[in-house]
């Protein structure tokens, strides 16, 4: 994967890593936006086909305190701790940035599973802005991409359908490094900050457990990253009290 100057991945073809029931139509492809930990490829499980940074209109970032059940229990669950996750919900003039990961339509089952306390919600290219200035507004250049005019797109919003756990939901430290490394890679510094002003409820306490991650797609740090990360949060620390 190659580096722009600024540090940021680009947008080419690339392999990763590692609940509609019918098919999207777009020829065997889909695209999904991810705002949260979809932002850092290091933690994508699918073999996808592109990813593109952008900003999605109309719609704001928060913290939410996880629905109880799931599948299976997952390292946090069983350490006693329910965490907080990420959601997304429509506010009109609002935007946050994210990557939109052009996928094949057979691995959203996949996705869906590892997004199960979400709905997923259709969204469309005019929602979005995108970051990098790839020409995508030409359609040969969109089919490239993946981003035909018949590819369904997503966005996942968390499930309130659901019960929610009683008592403190904290942020688990692991999960939140994994989603800050996600946006340092993709729009440096400045999109670390961004990323902690366009969410909302960061009122909500911290369980640290950097050391011994309670989160199951936990990513490794640099002794700068950890900096960073920690400072960028330094503006909303008071909220919790710190």
């Amino acid at each position: 994967m190659r580096s722009d100057t600024n540090g940021h991945r680009d947008d080419t073809r690339f392999p990763a890593d590692g609940a509609e029931s019918a098919e999207p139509a777009g020829g065997g492809l889909v695209a999904y936006f991810g705002y949260g930990s979809l932002v850092n490829r290091a933690t994508l499980r699918t073999g996808i086909v592109a990813a593109h940074r952008a900003r999605l209109k109309g719609w704001r970032r928060t913290w939410r305190s996880r629905p109880v059940g799931g599948p299976s229990p997952s390292r946090s669950d069983s350490a006693g701790v329910t965490p907080s996750f990420l959601s997304a919900g429509r506010v009109a003039d609002a935007a946050i940035d994210g990557l939109l990961i052009i996928d094949y339509a057979h691995n959203l089952a996949a996705v869906d599973a590892r997004e199960f306390h979400y709905h997923r919600r259709r969204i469309s290219l005019d929602d979005l802005e995108f970051a990098a200035p790839s020409g995508l507004a030409g359609n040969n250049e969109r089919e490239r991409q993946g981003l035909g005019s018949g590819i369904a797109l997503y966005v996942y919003e968390g499930r309130t359908d659901l019960p929610h756990a009683p008592g403190p939901a904290p942020i688990l430290r692991s999960y939140l490094d994994a989603v800050m490394q996600g946006f340092l890679r993709e729009f440096g510094e400045a999109g670390v900050h961004r990323f902690v002003a366009e969410t909302d409820a960061f009122h909500t306490p911290i369980h640290e457990d950097r050391e011994a991650p309670l989160y199951p797609r936990a990513v490794t740090l640099s002794a700068d990253e950890a900096d960073l990360f920690d400072a960028a949060l330094h503006p909303v620390a008071s909220l919790r009290g710190n």
